[in-house]
């Protein structure tokens, strides 16, 4: 089945769960508690008997379905289907050809998924990362950065120019990917070649950060950590509890960077970051942006993001693509007609930490200082938020 096909057929699976999920009233996996379409939809097995499918609360971008004896079949929607078999199990015969097997223990991983990463310190996983497309010093956080000093974890190439001779010296169990793979297709296919499963992480793809926080789940699955990945999760959904009844304060902000050729990259209005600002209190002020391109940025000429941003009430600068700006000064050199902005006239300018990208174990933090942002006069006290001075 060549790849246009197999994406055809899993994008008619995903509707078909979607469909399943609205009928039952709620989006958790067409599993839980209610039972009888999640046997409908979970696929046979030959030689497995289907028990449950794993309840998410707020992701959409894959389900796992789970069988009798430890086997898991994750489908991440549209994309990819993977058979995970207990370490003492056998692969059941006749499975269909676009399964990819992956037996456990799953403890040598090529991380080229940075932003995983911290999903795999946050449930005490990160001795499964044998491998990072990072180099020590481009780790924003500690723990990666004391693991390959200690040389538990080793530098293989980054995601475009993978190390195959190390990947394949060490006995990697699976390259996890981000879709930053999908423009170097060649890469994927080299991989699988050498006989590397290849899963892409598609967590950006969450139009609900809550649901990118809940793809610990699945790595929890992967690395028989799913108690500690379901305690993580439950305290991220804890923290930001009190802001269900929170009115929303109508002020607009505007989150871009500037990237080296002189674009405002902003992010499409369906993306997490936009529904982390709606949550935490205001409007994101690209309300209705999209284009047919299905990434989660969007490049718009400095004039266009003008035209739109001019009067947003918050500059919020992404710090975690571009460090360079750390004053008002900084942003100013962007373009001159930064001074124009109402948020530029009125101080009302921040940058976010440069961990904010490969952090996903802090979304909830980060939508706190939002909040606090948004609902208090120049608040002092923030986490991953700095102004523009």
């Amino acid at each position: 089945m060549n790849s246009n096909n197999r994406k055809t057929k899993y994008r008619l699976i995903a509707l078909m769960v979607s469909l399943c999920m609205l009928t039952a009233g709620l989006f958790t996996g067409c599993g839980g508690e209610g039972g009888e379409t999640a046997t409908e939809t979970a696929p046979k097995i030959d030689g497995l008997t289907y028990e449950s499918t794993l309840e998410l609360q707020r992701a959409t971008e894959y389900s796992v379905y789970r069988y009798e004896g430890g086997y898991d079949l994750v489908d991440i929607h549209g994309f990819q289907r993977f058979l995970i078999v207990p370490e003492d199990g056998t692969v059941p015969e006749n499975l269909e050809s676009d399964i990819i097997v992956l037996q456990k223990p799953i403890d040598t991983i090529y991380l080229a998924a940075t932003a995983t990463m911290a999903m795999f310190c946050s449930m005490d996983a990160i001795d499964h990362i044998r491998m990072s497309s990072v180099p020590k010093e481009s780790w924003t956080f500690d723990e990666p950065k004391e693991a390959m000093e200690k040389g538990d974890i080793i530098f293989a190439g980054k995601y475009s120019a993978p190390d195959y001779e190390t990947i394949l010296k060490e006995g990697c169990d699976l390259a996890l990917e981000s879709t930053m793979i999908d423009h170097s297709p060649e890469v994927q296919e080299m991989l699988e070649d050498l006989g590397i499963p290849v899963m892409v992480d598609r967590s950006s793809y969450e139009s609900d950060p809550l649901g990118r926080a809940e793809w610990i789940k699945l790595y929890g699955i992967l690395t028989d950590h799913e108690e500690q990945a379901e305690s993580f999760f439950a305290t991220q959904i804890d923290a930001i509890k009190d802001l269900d009844d929170f009115e929303n304060t109508e002020k607009t902000v505007a989150f871009f960077y500037i990237s080296s050729d002189g674009k405002a990259v902003v992010r499409r209005s369906t993306d997490y970051i936009p529904a982390m600002i709606e949550i935490a209190g205001a409007r994101y002020i690209f309300k209705d942006l999209d284009d047919d391109s299905g990434r989660t940025s969007i490049d718009t000429s400095i004039e266009t993001f003008y035209d739109t941003a001019v009067d947003a009430d918050y500059i919020i600068y992404n710090g975690s693509i571009d460090s360079s700006v750390k004053t008002m000064d900084d942003l100013i050199g962007k373009d001159p007609i930064m001074k124009k902005m109402t948020a530029v006239q009125n101080n009302n300018c921040w940058v976010t930490d440069s961990a904010m990208y490969q952090r996903t174990d802090i979304v909830a933090d980060m939508i706190l200082d939002f909040h606090k942002l948004f609902s208090e006069e120049n608040p002092t006290d923030l986490k991953y938020l700095k102004k523009l001075e």
